[in-house]
């Protein structure tokens, strides 16, 4: 992509030759990406085309679907199966509150913010599962923000690494607390404090700073890469990316206090950099040197490129797209309106610009709910 990109993190992204594989990217955005992203997979399930990916990457909200994917992978044999073992229990963690409760309890409690978020994690979703329950393939990447050195930092089976300090091979790290690592938003839900020491490394940068290999902080992986990209860029020729990133509104009275006036401005500066990222995908999909498909929860379906789209009225998704970036209970009439739409996009900008002339979908996975 250009100067915005890390170095490679690993000699298998490295070579000059892109790879024919599909690499899929799911961003961050709480509940609200959860669920979209969680209708788009579905989706992707269907055409046949998410079982045909090399690797799936993903940050923050999305990572929670993603990573309930790859442990059920084995358990996907059909849509049944998908609904049961994927759809069900992530609807069943989105009706309940986990972020204020695990910031009260941080505060007034032993323990952190981010344990009382893992727990939850691990209870509604992931056990005592660990990277090692992973399938070999696809690769399942799931991205954090390393705060002491400002990179990405990669969870997955093989191995969990920071380019400017090292790798840790086949980390026995619990699914729930690689999860909260990708979704610990700052600053509330952050930072999440990996348990490392210099003996757990099995390769490390030269001339690494000692302390950078112990106890390292984390935080949301969408504060490097919101669309979860960077992993499979570099890679893949074909890349599906899911966009559910929030939209900064617009303040006529913006925040004078130094505390949320500085939030403000970050979030300037994220939704910025976040835009450049899909201009730059966008321009590489025109100019031929990549292949497939973008979809965002404020698209225009539209303008995604396919005939005969499920109904999806634009005053109804940006509805949709304005849901807060929370982990926050959603009623039951908004999951099912923020999975349709999820796969509506997906199914739209996938026929219209992956599968020509791929037989659209028959109709919403809720159809009572439209979107």
């Amino acid at each position: 992509m250009s100067s915005n990109i890390e170095e490679p993190v690993s000699t298998e992204d490295r070579g000059e030759q892109l790879e024919d594989g599909i690499g899929i990217a799911l961003s961050g955005g709480g509940y609200r990406a959860t669920l979209f992203h969680l209708g788009g997979l579905l989706r992707l399930f269907e055409a046949g085309l998410l079982m045909k990916a090399a690797r799936i990457s993903s940050v923050s909200g999305g990572s929670i679907t993603s990573a309930k994917v790859a442990l059920e992978w084995p358990r996907l044999t059909d849509r049944d199966a998908f609904m049961t073992h994927v759809v069900a229990p992530i609807r069943k963690l989105t009706a309940i509150t986990i972020d204020i409760p695990s910031i009260v309890g941080g505060l007034l409690l032993p323990g952190s913010v981010a344990d009382r978020v893992a727990e939850q994690y691990r209870r509604h979703l992931f056990g005592d599962a660990t990277l090692q329950d992973l399938p070999d393939a696809p690769r399942f990447v799931i991205n954090a923000t390393n705060v002491e050195t400002g990179s990405l930092w990669r969870f997955s089976k093989p191995y969990m690494r920071d380019w400017r300090v090292g790798t840790v091979e086949r980390p026995t790290v619990p699914l729930a607390e690689a999860v909260t690592a990708s979704s610990a938003f700052p600053p509330v839900l952050s930072p999440y404090v990996l348990r490392v020491g210099a003996d757990d490394f099995t390769q490390i940068e030269p001339g690494v700073d000692e302390r950078l290999l112990e106890d390292v902080s984390l935080t949301d992986g969408g504060v490097y890469d919101n669309l979860g990209l960077e992993t499979v860029y570099k890679r893949y020729r074909t890349l599906l990316v899911a966009d559910a990133g929030g939209a900064l509104q617009p303040d006529p009275s913006p925040p004078a206090d130094w505390a949320q006036h500085a939030k403000r401005v970050l979030d300037i500066i994220h939704g910025q950099v976040s835009s450049v990222r899909v201009r730059q995908l966008i321009q590489a999909f025109d100019r031929g040197d990549r292949k497939g498909a973008y979809w965002g929860i404020r698209s225009d379906i539209a303008n995604l490129g396919a005939t005969s789209p499920l109904p999806a009225p634009l005053e109804r998704t940006r509805q949709l797209a304005a849901t807060p970036t929370r982990l926050k209970r959603l009623s039951s009439e908004l999951q099912e309106r923020l999975i349709n739409w999820g796969y509506a996009a997906c199914d739209a900008a996938v026929r219209g610009h992956v599968l020509s002339g791929g037989t659209p979908a028959a109709a919403f996975p809720y159809p009572s709910s439209g979107v």
